[in-house]
């Protein structure tokens, strides 16, 4: 599936719109589908059914994740900027010299052992191309915003999402461009970041530069099998991370039940907004074979996206980080039961 220019004037108005319209022509949920009011009811998903290793049981490796990854342990752990600490302390010759180097506590480090690690994380098969998706849907996410941002003439709030994408991402997957003879495209996002980083001063070059960096992401996306990109339960999957990294990024953002970091509520709105717009390309296919599954997945993503009301964060949250994480632990486990089936 080939995702065309999605930042449109349409989209950048109302990220939610696409999912909003599709959920109009549905039916209302099932049982099985949590109370909108009460979305904290939701049921996570079981061990068992948890087959994506970038998914919860994947272990981040502290020496070489990127922000977004440690984010999750930012979050988990409510310590703000710990993503920063952890990078700034590198490397780390064993998990536990977090707590020597004072990092954390050992409490806290007690709370995420088991998901930290110093060993490099190999994947293969699906499982590296569901990977490799994920990581340039988390690029789209921050120039989809950084396009919102530039709009509202705001050059320096743009340049953080501009700047991941290249200062992060890009080295993340460097090899898996070079193995899929995907033409790098750093140069142009380097190039991109430094007329920011100016001021934005000549827009023209700025838009150009713009559009050819989100060009080149869906070029390096088109990489990928066609129907692999088109097969929902590799889809879902790439969804399901992306929701992840949008969840631990929403719960960084907030303190004492207010935004304290504009950047990371802003990432998470481009993460759910390509999130929302692969499920798109999937939709027809899902309300065929999975009618049950596809009602709670739309109806959740489109109570999801009304966190994200607009580019810059609101004086209070529309929804709790709890009432987040139920929501993305609902369509988990509805999309982890579509691919369940689907392996059998």
């Amino acid at each position: 599936m080939k995702i065309k220019d999605y930042l449109t004037v349409a989209i950048v108005a109302c990220v939610a719109s696409v999912v909003i319209s599709a959920c109009n022509n549905t039916t209302k949920t099932t049982e099985t589908s949590p109370n909108p009011t009460t979305p904290a009811a939701a049921t996570a998903p079981t061990p068992e059914m948890s087959g994506m290793k970038h998914g919860g049981s994947k272990k981040i490796n502290i020496n070489s994740a990127i922000l977004s990854e440690l984010d999750k342990l930012e979050a988990k752990l409510g310590i703000p900027a710990l993503s920063n600490k952890i990078q700034a302390e590198r490397p780390y010759k064993t998990p536990e010299e977090l707590v020597s180097k004072k990092v954390i506590d050992q409490q806290q480090y007690d709370q995420i052992k088991d998901l930290v690690t110093i060993e490099d994380i190999v994947l293969t098969g699906v499982e590296k191309d569901a990977d490799y998706m994920i990581k340039l849907g988390l690029m789209k996410g921050h120039l989809f915003v950084a396009k919102e941002l530039l709009d509202l003439k705001q050059p320096k709030d743009a340049e953080p999402h501009i700047g991941h994408p290249v200062e992060e991402i890009y080295t993340d997957v460097a090899d898996q461009l070079n193995e899929r003879k995907v033409k790098e495209f750093k140069t142009n996002l380097i190039a991109l970041e430094d007329l920011v980083k100016a001021g934005a001063k000549d827009m023209s070059k700025v838009t150009n530069n713009l559009k050819e960096s989100q060009e080149s992401i869906d070029l390096a996306i088109a990489a990928l099998p066609e129907t692999q990109r088109k097969d929902p339960k590799f889809v879902l999957q790439v969804i399901n991370g992306l929701l992840e990294t949008a969840n631990s990024e929403y719960g960084a953002s907030i303190a004492d039940g207010k935004f304290k970091a504009a950047i990371e509520y802003q990432d998470s709105r481009g993460f759910i907004a390509y999130a929302n717009m692969l499920y798109q390309g999937i939709a027809v296919s899902m309300e065929k074979d999975q009618p049950a599954a596809h009602k709670i997945i739309i109806d959740n993503l489109k109570q999801l996206t009304t966190a994200w009301p607009k580019t810059m964060p609101p004086a209070t949250p529309v929804k709790t980080v709890a009432e987040v994480g139920a929501l993305v632990r609902t369509i988990e486990l509805n999309t982890q039961k579509v691919i369940t089936v689907a392996a059998k």
